[in-house]
């Protein structure tokens, strides 16, 4: 083996074993593990293929910003694709798989790509894929669709749950390395409400790769205090307005078999007071030729391995260093009893007072590694010439990068600091605080009294007075950094981006065609775009881009900084609503009366809604919903419309307020009356249909559709409170308040008769009138309005919700002699169809209303209402544009479908020769063959032509007519009956 586990020390637990699988192969590890020390423990080194040029990879890093170490765990539903091993705790009965491979890890037939790359190289895709045209829907996309993504996701169930939940705090600490433990412990001695979160299973952060760490004591006494709550296996991912926090924790991903009585996963939203990011520093790699090759890892991570899980990384090992940490790095792998054959500096002057046994070669670069799957040897460039040492591990430190991205989600940029050779985050926003080695310190002692210094500061930003550090602060001078981007004269591949094989000609080739701007620099040649999104890339990136344009890395600058930090679970983001819970089931007041009388029930948005009622020896939906409009155009039926959006509107400015958010005129509607109004967008599109009622001088009802009955009241209270603050208005939603049903059909005031009080004549209570009445005699108030969405002589009652089930009850009861059915949504949509009405289906954010024949009621007279600016835009009013008409078959035995082309006659079936599409369309039990209504160019000129309505999806082809979109009652003397 090239790597192994030492006999003692380090973090694990040595007393108990635990048993897991990697690509098959039965491994054994213990708690304290991550998956990939445990890998390493076992001499395994070769994890994964490269995206692009599938190149043999092993581990990296020990954290968050590992590229290379993705793999698959789980079975079944539990299978989790893209996964970090260095992130995964080892368990009992942990699977994992390589990914990106075929047939297997060690033999994959794709590094065939890699004697491609003279053709792979940056921008290729779009150079390669423009021509020929017509390769790109038979070859270029199959290929890349075939290719793209690494590993795969599992088609099965999530048999695991998964919730959010809130938390709030005086101060958020993110990171329980020095700083976050001193900073959280200031402020939980002080009384203060903390959370502190780090995403290891282990608080203490870079304290656990230290080789005598010392910070047990810390951690007890914050697990002692009541105010602090500690939640490890956390990660902060996200940094938003009013100082809100999203966090993941990880509660069982480190079992085999997780508690059904609680989550895998939990969404945190964690609104602090004040927070402080301590989440250190990333030690970034080198860019070298072959510096890709297993056995290649950061310094800091092989010092993680060593200290923490007891692992060396392999038997001789060389150190690669552009500052101190490489030398720690050498005396702990020294002091383990593993060979460090030389440590490399790139410093003229830097040993570092070194007084190990490995040479020291100041000046010199490693220039090439070399191996297959496995480090073998590596070249070293001096002054004095080069040479091959040979090695089976390499430790990298080409300096440290704080990590601030936290800081810069909403916004901030970070500013680059000469100093400490890094991008730092701007030391002032308002909510949080960057301290310890994020703020670019590097002693854990400074890190210790930053982060008790900024406690106490956050503390008394919030009022808590004056408090006591519980560590002194100590002043740090970093030492003179001396970056170094990449070494020149290799001959192997120098990769920058390891995830997705970008290498430093590259981005030189970037810079040459044009694409040298930071962000274009991205996404020509995908640097920093995979999971990892940039973290060990991004500034050996910018500092590459430097150098190649003779500018400062402050001038390239960076790209912008995203939540989430590292990739999120869908499952987490989710929580409950999935499945049944996706979204809250909704039924209307009238819910059991529709289930009692057979209901067949659809989902509409939130709502169920009855659909038909159907009646026994009915086989087929069709037959009920034919019977149901047939019975209501002879006899009455009666359908809940309870799911309509519902506002009153309240103030003695609401006439002039709803003059302004309608096209037509509402401020001399009558006291009883009711109207039906056009709510247009600012861009003079119709947004929203329904009718408003007054019933009194300063309280009007609105009803919207049900889709947007949501939107429309957020639409009013921003108008109101925005636009017209002025206006003496206010709102409020009664949607839940009223269980409201239409009674439809000419025996419709005949039944209603029998439990309204009131007269309820023509005489007395004409169309569009719209009252409160007195029910059973007294017994009960309810509102009445007679408007007809059916064509027929219509009412729609509406009662307090608690009362619904009761009244729809009765006037079942009281209908019975006059034939009344239930009737559902189906049928509503037939009669709407044949009188011409039109709902969101035709309302479809696109039209005008003089595209739906409305323009008489755009109100000329008023000075000013939403949408009327725009709506006098030439294109608008042009002649040729979409306009409603009928579509009927020329053969009653044909039909068409909704969503079917409109071809003028004769025309060939191309979208070039478009007319126009059905926007609605529906078996007329009343006519007896198939109408739609269509939105078709210069439509209204178009009544008696001849088309063809052209289905491309079913190859469908039937012979029409344009015809009026009112196909019964034309003079409307049904409606005023």
């Amino acid at each position: 083996m090239s790597s192994y586990r030492l006999s003692s020390g380090g973090l694990i637990d040595r007393s108990k074993t635990l048993a897991f699988s990697f690509d098959g192969r039965d491994l054994t590890g213990h708690p304290g593990d991550t998956l990939a020390s445990a890998l390493l423990a076992n001499g395994i080194q070769l994890v994964g293929r490269s995206f692009k040029y599938h190149r043999p990879r092993g581990i990296l890093t020990a954290g968050a910003a590992e590229p290379n170490a993705l793999v698959t765990t789980g079975t079944g539903g539990r299978t989790e694709a893209n996964t970090r091993a260095t992130m995964i705790e080892l368990y009992d009965g942990l699977t994992a798989r390589s990914q990106n491979r075929w047939p297997s890890l060690g033999f994959d037939i794709g590094a065939v790509n890699g004697l491609l790359s003279p053709f792979l190289s940056a921008g290729f895709y779009y150079k390669t894929f423009m021509w020929p045209a017509a390769f790109w829907e038979k070859v270029y996309e199959p290929l890349i669709r075939k290719a793209a993504g690494l590993g795969k996701a599992s088609y099965e169930l999530d048999p695991d749950s998964y919730e959010k939940c809130w938390a709030h705090c005086d101060l958020l600490v993110i990171g329980a390395g020095p700083t976050g433990l001193a900073a959280a412990l200031t402020a939980g001695r002080a009384g203060a409400r903390v959370v502190l979160a780090d995403e290891g299973f282990a608080l203490g952060g870079g304290l656990l790769a230290e080789k005598n760490p010392t910070f047990e004591s810390m951690i007890n006494e914050l697990e002692s205090l009541s105010n602090v709550q500690c939640l490890p296996r956390t990660t902060v991912i996200g940094w938003y307005d009013d100082n809100v926090f999203g966090a993941v924790e990880r509660v069982q991903k480190h079992v085999a078999t997780s508690d059904p009585r609680r989550p895998v996963e939990r969404l945190w939203r964690i609104i602090a007071k004040q927070a402080i990011l301590a989440t250190g520093a990333e030690e970034r790699p080198i860019v070298f030729g072959g510096n890709d090759i297993p056995g290649v890892m950061i310094s800091g991570a092989m010092r993680s391995y060593l200290n923490r899980q007891a692992v060396a990384p392999g038997k001789r090992t060389i150190v690669f260093t552009t500052n101190s940490s490489g030398y720690r790095t050498a005396a702990e792998l020294e002091a383990a009893g593993v060979e460090v054959a030389a440590i490399v500096d790139s410093r003229a002057d830097g040993n570092d007072l070194w007084n190990g046994k490995a040479q020291v070669l100041t000046g010199a670069r490693v220039i090439d590694a070399h191996g297959g799957k496995q480090l073998r040897r590596v070249t070293v460039a001096s002054s004095s010439g080069s040479r091959e040492i040979e090695a089976d591990a390499l430790a990298m430190s080409g300096g440290w990068s704080p990590i601030i991205h936290l800081a810069c989600h909403r916004g901030a940029k970070p500013t680059w600091s000469e100093k400490c050779a890094a991008f730092l985050a701007p030391e002032r926003q308002d909510g949080l605080l960057i301290a310890g080695s994020a703020a670019g310190l590097a002693s854990t002692d400074s890190c210790l009294g930053d982060g008790a210094m900024k406690a106490a500061e956050a503390l008394e930003a919030i009022g808590l007075g004056k408090i006591v550090p519980a560590f002194a602060s100590m002043e740090e001078v970093p030492p003179a950094a001396k970056p170094l981007w990449f070494v020149k004269g290799g001959k192997g591949k120098a990769f920058v981006d390891y995830q997705n094989d970008v290498h430093l000609k590259d981005l030189g080739l970037a810079v040459r065609e044009g694409y040298g701007d930071v962000e274009l620099a991205k996404r020509y040649t995908t640097n920093g775009m995979a999971t990892d999104q940039g973290k060990l890339s991004n500034v050996n990136a910018i500092g590459i881009l430097a150098e190649a344009r003779g500018v400062s890395p402050a001038a390239v600058g960076t790209t912008t900084f995203r939540p989430f930090y590292t990739p999120v679970t869908f499952g987490a983001l989710t929580g409950a609503s999935r499945g049944k819970h996706f979204q809250p089931a909704r039924k209307s007041p009238l819910h059991q009366w529709a289930k009692k009388n057979g209901a067949i029930f659809v989902e509409t948005g939130l709502w169920y809604r009855s659909s038909w009622f159907p009646r026994e020896g009915e086989k087929t939906w069709r037959e009920s919903v034919d019977r149901e409009v047939l019975n209501i155009r002879k006899n009455a039926g009666i359908c809940d419309v309870s799911t309509l959006g519902k506002i009153e509107i309240f103030g003695k400015d609401a006439a002039t307020f709803l003059d302004r958010i309608y096209c037509n005129g509402f401020a001399k509607l009558s006291v009883g009356k009711a109207r039906y109004g056009i709510m247009l967008r600012e861009d003079g599109m119709i947004y929203d249909d329904g009718t408003t009622s007054r019933l009194s001088e300063d309280h009007f009802f609105m009803t919207t559709t049900t889709a947007l009955a949501a939107g429309v009241l957020t639409h009013l209270e921003f108008c109101a409170q925005t636009l017209w603050p002025e206006l003496e208005v206010c709102f409020a939603s009664s949607t839940d308040q009223w269980a409201q049903m239409a009674v439809a059909g000419p025996k419709s005031r005949l039944i209603l008769s029998e439990i309204v009080d009131e007269d309820i004549s023509n005489t007395a209570f004409p169309f569009m009138s719209a009252r409160a009445v007195s029910l059973f005699g007294g017994k009960l108030e309810g509102r009445l309005f007679r408007i007809s969405f059916s064509g027929e002589l219509a009412y729609e009652l509406a009662v307090p919700a608690a009362y619904g089930e009761f009244v729809a009850d009765a006037i079942m009861e009281a209908g019975q002699k006059h034939e009344i059915c239930a009737y559902g949504a189906e049928a509503l949509g037939v009669m709407r169809i044949e009188k011409g009405h039109v709902t969101h289906a035709e309302i479809n954010g696109t039209v005008t209303p003089g595209d739906l024949g409305f323009a008489r009621m755009v109100s000329a007279a008023k000075p000013d209402f939403i949408g009327k600016a725009m709506l006098a835009r030439e294109g608008l009013q042009a002649a040729d544009r979409l306009r409603l008409v009928g579509v009927k078959p020329v053969d009653p035995a044909t039909s068409f479908r909704t969503g079917a082309h409109i071809l003028a006659d004769g025309a060939a079936a191309t979208l070039e020769n478009d007319q126009g599409y059905v926007t609605s369309s529906a078996f007329s039990p009343s006519l007896g063959h198939t109408i739609g209504l269509a939105l078709i160019k210069n439509g209204a000129e178009r009544i008696g032509e001849k088309v063809v309505v052209w289905n491309g999806l079913r190859n469908e082809y039937t012979d029409a007519m344009i015809c009026s979109p009112v196909f019964l009652d034309p003079q409307n003397e049904k409606l005023h009956a």
